[in-house]
């Protein structure tokens, strides 16, 4: 436990994590969540920024209650934070949790920024970098941990990876595949981090696998980032449209336990540092399956 403790998050990411909503959870609940997961053996807990919990706030919460797991924001929305505030609070985690805090950062969808925020969205990559120009020129005061918090940016396409590359510690791509993972490492270099999120469903029925897949993709198909970068690997709108089983396949990880772990292995072959594995059940979408995790759970 000493030696987990003393670990830097970046050693900390070279063992799979859980990316995973908690807001239909008890503050208890949660805890008890991530110090289950923590008893696994996995190693980060990502938690996502949308319209439920701040998750700064649940962070220093969860990080209270467990001892040596990290925690990161998958991610956190640029739009709804002065770049100065963002780097107060990474800062403040980073220093209280003793370096268990990893900044995710993302420029989100349209739809969040746009539509519910009433907010710009035309330029996204431009706003991102002088975002993050605007947090390195940031004051910071507080006592400090350390070392800074590692900062990744979620990015799908060729410029956003390559942002990454060139203004933060790397990326952190959602609803790819093993293609994808190759194609980021080349472009991010060998030395930058690759923390990709891969769904899972423990289940060798391939129809209740498919539809709990699809129970996830009907909240994410619409959203242009996601169906782009779909297209760019060689799936057709119609494909995604029907959810045809060729991409929905390609997405969602499912089967036995060794299938679904060969799935977390080929992108790790294919470049990744780190894998944060999501777990979908066949009884509904954010119906915790601990079966899964307990099946793919790291070697203590």
């Amino acid at each position: 436990m000493s030696r987990l403790r003393s670990m830097s998050a970046r050693d900390r990411l070279s063992t799979t994590g859980v990316w995973y909503f908690t807001d239909g959870m008890s503050a208890t609940q949660a805890a008890e969540f991530a110090q289950r997961i923590e008893s696994l053996g996995y190693s980060t807990l990502w938690l996502p920024d949308t319209v439920g919990r701040d998750p700064f706030a649940h962070i220093a919460w969860l990080a209270s209650q467990t001892t040596t797991l990290q925690f990161a924001t998958g991610i956190a929305n640029i739009f709804h934070r002065h770049p100065g505030p963002m780097l107060q609070v990474a800062n403040t985690l980073a220093e209280q949790t003793g370096g268990r805090f990893v900044l995710g950062l993302g420029v989100s969808h349209g739809p969040m920024v746009e539509g519910l925020r009433g907010l710009d969205y035309s330029k996204p990559l431009t706003t991102m970098r002088e975002y993050l120009a605007a947090m390195d020129a940031s004051p910071y005061s507080g006592a400090a941990g350390p070392d800074a918090p590692i900062r990744l940016l979620a990015a799908l396409g060729p410029k956003m990876l390559e942002l990454s590359r060139d203004a933060a510690d790397g990326a952190h791509p959602y609803w790819t595949t093993p293609e994808h993972t190759a194609q980021a490492r080349e472009i991010l270099g060998p030395d930058k981090l690759l923390c990709v999120e891969q769904k899972v469903v423990l289940s060798t029925d391939a129809t209740a696998a498919r539809e709990a897949g699809n129970a996830a993709l009907s909240i994410y198909a619409n959203l242009p980032n996601y169906r782009n970068n779909w297209i760019r690997l060689g799936y057709s709108d119609d494909e995604i449209e029907r959810r045809d089983p060729r991409f929905v396949d390609a997405v969602v990880a499912w089967g036995d336990a060794d299938a679904v772990q060969a799935r977390v292995q080929a992108h790790y072959d294919a470049g990744a540092d780190h894998v944060c594995i999501q777990p979908l059940s066949t009884e509904g979408f954010l119906h915790l399956d601990w079966a899964v995790l307990e099946a793919l759970a790291p070697t203590p």
